[in-house]
């Protein structure tokens, strides 16, 4: 009985590194930022339609949306690039110019992203103007132990990192434009 015992606790020693070097994803997060002259009334202006992102974001070719700015409304996103994206409005408050949303249906040809969760939110700068902050929280879209390069956690950190980059440089240039 002795013996058995030993050859578990061996194995389980030898093991036990092995278990702790086998994790899933990590949470991944991004948070892009751009200061804008335009007050933070007329830049909310543009953003607040949860689904009116195709009337700043230069990566978004088309959007159907329903249920207007309520929580449960749901945006479809054509990509330029080809792929659709689907997001879910969690929560909308008008007052503190802000808006999260979550990914509702998986795409990963789209954003190589599992699941992700974002928020969108307009401040009033330092010194004037306003600063827009769209943070995301995101899993990778492979979620196994080893994903390949084009699923791992940098390459979701990247288009997502781009995917909010262009829609703020998007927005600056519709702000800028007055339109």
């Amino acid at each position: 009985m002795m013996r058995w015992s030993l050859l578990l606790l061996g194995a389980l020693t030898c093991l036990g590194p092995l278990a702790a070097s086998a994790h899933g994803p990590t949470p991944q997060k991004v948070e892009e930022k751009i200061v804008l002259k335009s007050s933070p009334a007329d830049v909310w202006a543009v953003v607040s339609d949860f689904g009116g992102i195709v009337n700043w974001h230069p990566g978004v070719e088309t959007a159907e949306a329903t249920g207007g700015n309520k929580p449960g409304a749901e945006r479809t996103l054509t990509l330029k690039s080809g792929g659709v994206i689907v997001d879910g409005l969690d929560e909308y408050n008008a007052e503190e110019m802000s808006y999260g949303y979550r990914l509702s249906k998986e795409n990963i040809e789209a954003l190589p992203v599992s699941f992700y969760s974002a928020t969108l939110s307009v401040k009033p700068g330092d010194g004037g103007g306003s600063e827009v902050v769209w943070l995301g929280r995101f899993y990778r879209a492979d979620t196994s132990n080893f994903p390949p390069e084009n699923l791992n956690d940098q390459a979701a950190v990247k288009a997502m990192e781009t995917f909010f980059r262009e829609g703020l440089e998007g927005l600056k240039a519709k702000v800028a434009a007055g339109k």
